[in-house]
């Protein structure tokens, strides 16, 4: 299996940004954890970080027309304005599942993508990746047979 992982607006300064929201572990910490967790599960991840929707959009296709398995995503900044992400996700033939690290319905806000995904993690931290990884793992598998 083949997955692809955005990182939307703001994820490259995980560690440094807000800590008293997103922790201290740094983007790098986090792509070491995903990288370990999926391959322990016979996973192969590609990391993006993007600061840019369009750039995110191509990845995206980009993953999709390579025939990727399963594509994991934080909109992170991309969460109130995403439309053109959300009409990508709308367009692919992939599964995606949307991650947060915070319960956004907790603080307030609604996300522009999550009616394109076949689910959401939040408010686990770090561990919603890798609870998102495992996801879509199980996912596959049981679509498998």
């Amino acid at each position: 299996m083949r997955f692809l992982l955005i990182q939307g607006a703001n994820m490259e300064y995980l560690g440094r940004r807000q800590p008293e929201l997103y922790g201290t572990t740094t983007a790098r910490e986090l792509d070491a954890a995903i990288r370990r967790r999926a391959r322990d599960l016979g996973v192969e991840i590609e990391i993006v970080y993007t600061n840019t929707e369009g750039e995110a959009v191509s990845a995206i296709y980009k993953a999709d027309r390579a025939k990727a398995d399963g594509l994991l995503f934080n909109p992170a900044g991309f969460l109130h304005a995403g439309h053109a992400l959300r009409d990508c996700l709308r367009s692919i033939s992939m599964p995606a599942i949307e991650i947060h690290m915070t319960n956004i319905e907790k603080r307030g806000f609604a996300s522009a993508t999550a009616e394109a995904a076949v689910g959401m993690i939040a408010g686990f931290g770090t561990d919603s990746y890798l609870l998102a990884l495992e996801a879509m793992v199980g996912r596959l598998r049981s679509a498998a047979g």
